[in-house]
């Protein structure tokens, strides 16, 4: 009996984790002197990037769990990476946002992960990168700005 679902050598799921894991080991290497997660550099970038944002926003943004950033921020607060307050209209927001020290492991690694940047869009050339963006985008369950 033939199978109805495409090779695993041409299953999305499959190709987009495979991806994943191609996309992510130089960013790994990166971070593996810093003390900080994946997680919490996307959380560092996405406030470096927008600023101070309430928990949910920020949970979306940076591609996170709500409960996961719960718990990655009181991680983040202790180490002084982020400040966490209370919205001072609506008392039930939180409101997170980069400390120095978090921004300075962002300024620190910025031009290794442009250079990041620069090998994957060397890799794929510069149209394939930014069709692959486009493409992914198609996937995306919700805007993120």
């Amino acid at each position: 009996m033939k199978s109805k679902l495409p090779s695993t050598s041409r299953s999305l799921p499959i190709a987009l984790i495979r991806a994943r894991e191609g996309a992510m080991a130089p960013i790994r290497d990166m971070l593996a002197d810093t003390g900080i997660t994946e997680q919490q550099w996307r959380i560092l970038r996405v406030l470096s990037e927008h600023g101070a944002l309430d928990s949910s926003t920020l949970a979306d943004r940076a591609s996170l769990l709500f409960p996961s950033l719960t718990r990655i921020a009181t991680k983040m607060r202790q180490k002084g990476l982020i400040t966490q307050t209370r919205d001072k209209v609506d008392r039930r927001r939180q409101v997170i946002e980069i400390t120095a020290a978090g921004q300075d492991i962002i300024d620190a690694h910025t031009e290794q992960a442009a250079q990041i940047v620069v090998g994957f869009r060397r890799r794929m050339g510069d149209e394939n990168y930014e069709t692959l963006l486009d493409l992914l985008a198609l996937l995306d369950p919700g805007p993120r700005d």
